[in-house]
């Protein structure tokens, strides 16, 4: 897809991650100005490499003086900004447990950065994107906001509770100009979901066949698919579509096929 993103400036978090990455290259292929967030400094860094538009900035979404800090060297760099990727997140790969032995220490660990981060990166920079005019907020939740499963209780709430928020800020922000809608992806292929089902030491690789059944396609998600999808909604294509999730799963979610 072509879009026109000329002198737009983008924000998006977690952008050293697989996902991330895409999004950010998918971004600056159209003409947008990239600033890339990360708590892995780094990592960010690396991009600025293969991606010209980009800058680099620290940030830890769980923290609020955190996410102010890097917004003002945003700012203070580009002078606006007209989108907003959250896409940061985390899941637990080894502390996989039924919620009566879940672990308060990473109950909160999950629900500090997906939920408590997406919050406070939204307050903050739809402040910022208010001043342009117009802009949007694109949040990266998953289907297991839609559909929960087993043994990742603070994952599956944080994301329902990103998606219920999705909508309320399109209800408020909205008639202000900000259009705000989730994707919710399903398996990705990537390295954390290597670690857990497509690599050849992943923890859960057993039970991969039996996973995939229930995807009518047949096989993960590339993050490329996803950072397609962040591109229509961050364009002018996308002009009266607001609150809503739009599932990139391959049918996951349509139903059980057996």
């Amino acid at each position: 897809m072509e879009c026109n993103l000329k002198s737009k400036v983008a924000v998006v978090t977690g952008a050293a991650g697989d996902i991330g990455r895409a999004i950010c290259q998918r971004l600056s292929d159209n003409g947008a100005r990239i600033a890339a967030l990360d708590i892995n400094l780094l990592a960010a860094e690396k991009l600025m490499m293969s991606i010209d538009s980009l800058e680099a900035f620290h940030v830890d979404i769980s923290d609020s003086a955190s996410v102010k800090k890097s917004l003002e060297m945003v700012i203070q760099r580009f002078e606006g900004i007209d989108i907003l990727i959250n896409n940061a997140g985390v899941n637990s790969l080894d502390h996989r447990v039924s919620i009566d032995n879940f672990s308060i220490k990473e109950w909160n660990r999950i629900i500090n950065i997906d939920l408590d981060g997406m919050f406070l990166m939204s307050k903050a920079s739809s402040r910022h994107i208010l001043k342009q005019g117009s802009g949007r907020i694109i949040n990266i939740s998953s289907v297991l906001g839609l559909a929960a499963m087993r043994l990742q209780s603070p994952f599956t709430a944080a994301k329902a509770g990103m998606i219920h928020l999705t909508r309320s800020m399109a209800l408020e922000l909205g008639p202000k100009g900000i259009l705000t809608n989730s994707i919710a992806p399903g398996s990705v292929l990537g390295e954390g979901t290597k670690k857990l089902f497509y690599g050849d030491d992943g923890h859960f690789k057993e039970h991969t066949k039996q996973f995939l059944s229930h995807v009518p396609l047949a096989r993960p998600g590339t993050p490329l698919e996803i950072a397609e999808v962040v591109l229509f909604l961050a364009s002018a294509h996308s002009s009266f579509i607001n609150g809503q999730i739009l599932a990139v799963d391959g049918g996951w979610t349509s139903g059980f096929m057996h």
